[in-house]
């Protein structure tokens, strides 16, 4: 279980939130500038929150109060940024086994498995930039997941791609994190993306929750809404 209680002054108004997500995936919604991306980087620990805590597990990764904040390479987190951030150098087999500190046994097996699980086989000896804009994704999702995130973070992961392969990653989404089982949080713009990925929903604007007519999450099947202290 992740817990976030936040507050963070940016230039134009106040981050103030509250949420908890179970092993699933929450869907962060809102127009730009809305402050999704600010609260993804308070859990990944890429900036610090004025004031709260953030706890996965009961683990405390960062608590005003006591002072406590867990940098970024100690939180068991996964971030999948907007521009995939694959470094054009390093052929795809090099860029999935980036940061990856044992290079064991069980490591080769999960690399193998993200291979099989994402149909990227054939892309290995690869250059990213011979890659299409899903394929790209693929790899950029298993650099994520060869890390075995506790958490795993998507800002707008699929914004680029054509809608086909849009859809085709969606389920492959919603496919890896009931395998993982390990809260997601993504942020979309795209409604019709939350209503095929999420289980839970938060609509903000400008950095609160706020109820909005034409997005109601009890309108989708076997969805939750998430209610905030």
């Amino acid at each position: 279980m992740l817990q976030v209680m936040m507050k963070k002054q940016l230039a134009d108004f106040t981050i103030d939130i509250q949420f908890t997500v179970e092993n699933n995936i929450l869907v962060l919604l809102g127009p730009s500038g809305a402050g999704k991306t600010t609260i993804l980087r308070a859990i990944a620990g890429l900036l610090r929150p004025d004031t709260g805590t953030i706890i996965h597990n009961e683990r405390v990764l960062f608590s005003s109060t006591a002072r406590t904040f867990v940098p970024p390479q100690f939180r068991h987190v996964g971030y999948m940024f907007q521009e995939f951030a694959l470094f054009p150098h390093m052929n795809v087999r090099k860029n999935i086994w980036y940061g990856v500190k044992q290079n064991d046994n069980k490591a080769k097996e999960l690399y193998e498995r993200l291979l099989g699980l994402l149909h990227i086989e054939h892309l290995t000896t690869r250059f990213i930039n011979r890659l299409s804009g899903g394929e790209k994704q693929r790899v950029a999702l298993a650099r994520a997941l060869m890390a075995e995130p506790a958490i795993l973070l998507l800002d707008e992961p699929l914004s680029a791609l054509d809608s086909d392969t849009r859809l085709e990653l969606q389920a492959e989404l919603k496919k890896i994190q009931g395998i993982w089982k390990i809260p997601f949080v993504l942020v979309t713009h795209d409604i019709a993306e939350a209503k095929a990925l999420g289980d839970q929903f938060l609509f903000l604007e400008k950095g609160r929750q706020v109820a909005r007519p034409a997005f109601r999450p009890s309108e989708f099947c076997q969805c939750q809404s998430i209610e905030l202290a």
